[in-house]
């Protein structure tokens, strides 16, 4: 099938950007969408023109790297899956597609579609672990944790920091990404001593690295390709309440 794509271009953070048209032809169905646009960064290249840059790194849906907005869309819109594990027998031939990064305050752009997403890192360097010395492998089995807790906290940590709640959320808030990381090891017996300062921590670093706040439009979860649950924001509000009690 043949396809119009209009991909936003932008040389620098500081240089101007707009949307430009390239044609990408004879895809295969059965391509990933970053297999397409490598094809089309191919014939670019052999043109003598600038390739598109965008970010990647595992291409199984795991590390998050491969961030675009697709068709106004953070990953394109398939439930659960991210922009690599997105395959072109979702497009039909003939389809206009239009390809931007991820857009927030807090993710400045660094070239076309890739942005600089190391706020996120900066959030759980400010509490996103436990000091708690755990002992060695065989003495993690020596605190015993129910199973609805374990099962939560794995859920709080199928979130891979992709970014893609903070740039579907109309405030570019970092609530759903703040959440998990602190819902799941408030739910462990190994995060609860550090809990109180863990949850101030990391709501002072989502505000001061420019995120907005949660307004409730639950954008976040509809964009997440792990579906990580609004639930964990409601725990991260009760976490910082109990912090303010203490």
């Amino acid at each position: 099938m043949n396809l119009v794509l209009h991909v936003w271009r932008q040389k620098g953070p500081n240089e101007p950007g707009k949307m430009e048209q390239y044609e990408a032809k004879n895809v295969s169905p059965d391509q990933s969408f970053l297999e397409m646009l490598d094809e089309v960064n191919e014939q670019l290249i052999k043109a003598g023109q600038d390739p598109i840059v965008f970010d990647h790194d595992c291409r199984e849906g795991i590390c998050g790297m491969c961030s675009q907005v697709i068709n106004g869309i953070p990953h394109g819109g398939q439930e659960r899956t991210t922009v690599c594990q997105l395959h072109m027998r979702n497009f039909k031939d003939g389809d206009t597609i239009y390809i931007e990064p991820w857009r927030a305050k807090a993710f400045p752009i660094i070239r076309d579609l890739v942005v600089d997403r190391t706020a996120l890192d900066r959030i759980s360097e400010a509490g996103g672990y436990t000091s708690a010395h755990t002992g060695g492998v065989a003495d993690g089995n020596a605190i015993l944790v129910p199973k609805p807790a374990a099962d939560y906290a794995m859920d709080a940590a199928e979130c891979i920091g992709c970014g893609a709640c903070v740039a579907a959320c109309p405030n570019g808030s970092a609530m759903l990404y703040t959440s998990a990381k602190v819902a799941q090891l408030a739910e462990l017996p190994q995060g609860k001593a550090e809990a109180a300062e863990r949850v101030c921590n990391m709501l002072d670093a989502l505000q001061e690295n420019g995120f907005g706040n949660c307004s409730n439009h639950y954008e976040c979860q509809a964009a997440c390709p792990k579906g990580i649950s609004v639930k964990f924001i409601a725990r991260l509000n009760r976490e910082y309440q109990k912090a303010l009690f203490k």
